[in-house]
Parts: C-alpha cells; sequence; structure tokens
C-alpha cells in the first residue's frame, strides 16, 4: 500500500484539488483498496485451508482439522493487521498537498 500510495500521490493531489475530494474520503479511497485485498486474500486463504485440511487430520494435535476457533481466529487476526499495515499509508494519502502533488515527479 505504501508503494501504491507513493505512486498515486498525483493522482490523489488532483482528486483532491481539481475534483473537491477531502482528507476523509481519500482516506477511505485507500482503506477501502488495501482491505480488498486484504479480504481477498483471507478469502483464498480460507478457502485453500479449508481444502487442505483434510489432509492434516493426523499430524493435528489437540485440535480438530477444520476447528471453528481457528478458522474464524486467524481470519480475524489478519483482517486487523492488515488494516494496521494499512492505516500509515493511508495517513499519508490523506496529507498530500494538492499543488506539491501535481509538482511531483
Amino acid at each position: 500500500m505504501a508503494y501504491s500510495v507513493e505512486h498515486r500521490t498525483r493522482e490523489i493531489g488532483i482528486r483532491r484539488l481539481a475534483l473537491g475530494a477531502s482528507g476523509p474520503q481519500v482516506k477511505n479511497m485507500v482503506v477501502r483498496q488495501g482491505m480488498l485485498l486484504a479480504l481477498a486474500g483471507v478469502l483464498i486463504g480460507l478457502g485453500s485451508a479449508f481444502g487442505v485440511s483434510r489432509s492434516l487430520r493426523t499430524p493435528l494435535f489437540g485440535v480438530t482439522a477444520r476447528d471453528p476457533l481457528v478458522f474464524a481466529g486467524v481470519p480475524a487476526a489478519l483482517v486487523v493487521v492488515a488494516f494496521l499495515a494499512v492505516w500509515p499509508p493511508v495517513r499519508r494519502a490523506s496529507r498530500v498537498d494538492p499543488v506539491v502533488a501535481l509538482r511531483y515527479e
């Protein structure tokens, strides 16, 4: 996300200057983009884990292969971590000065 925000600085500046986007609107745009990527990864991972869990029945001790607590807790933790990882670029994007962004590059 940091890479994406850095490369979209000019676009963000144009949104703020020409289109009148506010800081919260820019934040929402960047959070939505980052969280959609994170949620897509979590869904793909859940599907893969659910499919592979049958073959992992024998090496697991004290946990069933499709333990609902694990299948709910791990994705929830990953979503929280993804949000925490997205937050610094979101703050940077919302503070972009439109004039500086247009002069960028």
